[in-house]
């Protein structure tokens, strides 16, 4: 008897700390205190990510950038960047290999994100596929270097820098699929497969729709990744130049080329930031209200 009862006591003991630790939480995360410090770390946050662009973007209208002082004005250094045409090939080829790395990992993640839902013990094909978030970009970077270079004895080029960064943006790519497919309910493939649904009609009609966001944001943080991409490109680049490279050695090298680069640096972030936040409004709002 004292055996069974001890048990139940046990649990209703648990039960009820359980239920008291839950209404402290709900107390603390509803109090005004908590809301008004989560406003002001937000706000924080927001100070700290967009002011040293802005103040990036001002130094890039200096006549002494590198003084730290934003006065005088000058327009200097964008003439300057549009009469040096050193920057140019840098740039395209970085912009074509991150739509080329983007289309791959929207492809491969989408493919095998569909998969791991609808395996057995999916515990090890994602433990191998993400493992590479969690390797520093050096460490892999001179392992490429080593396996390509030094083991195959394979010439780099632009194709080396491409497999180092779709091993650096895929597991991103897969993670931002992940997010969407382990919501999907498969029985809704299952209802249309007994309607006579293809599987192409299947994947076309009812998941594509739904896992539009992670796919298609696949393609952006894969297109993003690499073109920003600088410790791996450095060693697996041979003798091809992307767009950060070019900005490190012309930092590290050339000290008059620095508000050249400021310039640059701004150029690209008026052009992307607008397209990134206009396509993310477009994907997850205005799609959304139609759907």
């Amino acid at each position: 008897m004292t055996d069974e009862v001890l048990p139940n006591i046990s649990a209703t003991i648990h039960e009820q700390m359980g239920r008291k630790s839950d209404l402290f939480w709900r107390q603390v995360v509803s109090s005004r205190g908590w809301v008004q410090l989560a406003k002001w770390l937000g706000l924080l946050l927001i100070i700290l990510t967009y002011i040293p662009l802005v103040w990036l973007a001002l130094m890039s209208f200096s006549e002494r950038p590198l003084s730290g002082l934003p006065y005088p004005l000058t327009l200097d250094n964008y003439v300057s960047l549009a009469g040096d045409k050193a920057w140019r090939l840098p740039l395209v080829e970085s912009v074509i290999l991150g739509l080329i790395v983007g289309l791959v990992c929207m492809m491969v993640a989408t493919a095998v994100g569909r998969a791991v839902p609808r395996m057995h013990r999916p515990g090890g094909v994602l433990l191998l596929a993400l493992t590479p978030l969690f390797v520093p970009a050096l460490t892999m970077g001179a392992a490429l270097f080593i396996f390509l270079r030094e083991y195959l004895d394979l010439r780099l080029g632009m194709w080396s820098i491409f497999i180092g960064h779709i091993v650096w943006a895929l597991p991103f790519a897969l993670l931002l699929v992940l997010v969407v497919v382990t919501r999907f309910d498969i029985r809704l493939l299952e209802a249309a497969a007994d309607l006579g649904a293809s599987r192409w009609r299947r994947f076309w009609d009812i998941e594509f729709p739904i896992l539009r966001p992670g796919i298609i944001g696949a393609g952006l943080f894969g297109f993003l990744l690499s073109f920003n991409e600088l410790l791996r490109s450095i060693f697996v680049r041979g003798s091809e130049t992307t767009m950060p490279i070019y900005n490190w050695t012309m930092a590290a090298s050339h000290q008059s080329q620095v508000p050249i680069i400021f310039s640059l640096a701004t150029v690209i972030l008026a052009v992307t930031l607008p397209l990134m936040g206009g396509f993310f409004w477009l994907l997850f709002a205005r799609l959304d209200r139609t759907s």
